[in-house]
């Protein structure tokens, strides 16, 4: 299985095991998960973006390389960003990159937001966006942070037909009708990790091609076990299955992509 929403490094409201990478590979790899498209929990608080996916890279190739494929952080609310995504693509030769907008401070509607969905479909990277990373009942009570406003990407990927972007967290919000309009509009991807219900990746499946839906577990803020029965308890077909479990994450890191 590929697990396409994966976090290391430290959480500063709890203990997790995103600093364990020991623990977290073997949980990993215990549970079924063969790659875990890795991002860094850093990325949302570090200005020094340049060092965070230094240190994102690194640790994924010491720890697990081939398991811990590493998705560099970019902030466009930061003045050396296209840096950063030139460095994410050349140097560190990352498949993709996570967004963080609500812990970045920024709205979907920033210029430079579009700018950094532009030039990233022109260097063939895949998009990761997070809408959200906590339940807001349980976030810390001086330390806010609402899930990202997505109505403005509907039109923005309309703009970019070559951009592949995966939203991540999504179903905190986001109804399935909406993400049924959303997967319309162009090249968008869903994972399950904020999916809640019986049997919601049925459901899900029924407002989006199956195609695009990626298993995601949104480790370590959540457990991956959760993710993995989520399959397990669905009534969808088992070549769909096989599809969330791995497939469309495969054919997604291709370029072009299917539909």
């Amino acid at each position: 299985m590929i697990d396409t929403n994966v976090s290391i490094g430290p959480w500063p409201f709890r203990k997790l095991e995103g600093t364990d990478l020991a623990r977290l590979t073997a949980r990993l790899q215990r549970n079924g998960i063969t790659q875990a498209w890795t991002g860094s929990l850093e990325g949302l608080f570090d200005r020094d973006v340049a060092g965070v996916n230094e240190r994102l890279a690194t640790a994924c190739r010491q720890t697990a390389p081939g398991l811990l494929v590493p998705f560099g952080t970019v902030n466009p609310a930061l003045p050396a960003w296209q840096e950063d995504l030139r460095r994410c693509a050349e140097i560190h030769q990352f498949k993709g990159i996570r967004l963080h907008p609500g812990f970045h401070g920024y709205d979907l509607e920033l210029p430079a937001f579009e700018q950094l969905l532009k030039e990233s479909a022109e260097r063939s990277l895949i998009v990761q966006l997070v809408a959200t990373m906590e339940d807001e009942r349980t976030q810390h009570p001086v330390f806010q942070v609402p899930s990202v406003n997505l109505t403005p990407l509907a039109a923005l990927v309309k703009q970019y037909p070559s951009l592949r972007l995966v939203v991540l967290n999504a179903f905190r919000k986001l109804s399935l009708e909406e993400a049924g309009k959303l997967a319309a509009a162009g090249q968008v991807w869903f994972d399950l990790a904020m999916l809640e219900g019986v049997d919601r990746v049925g459901a899900l499946a029924s407002k989006v091609s199956p195609q695009r839906i990626l298993l995601g577990s949104h480790v370590p803020l959540f457990y991956v076990e959760s993710a993995v029965l989520k399959l397990q308890e669905t009534t969808l077909p088992t070549q769909i299955i096989e599809l969330i479990r791995q497939t469309n994450a495969q054919d997604l890191t291709r370029f072009p992509t299917a539909n």
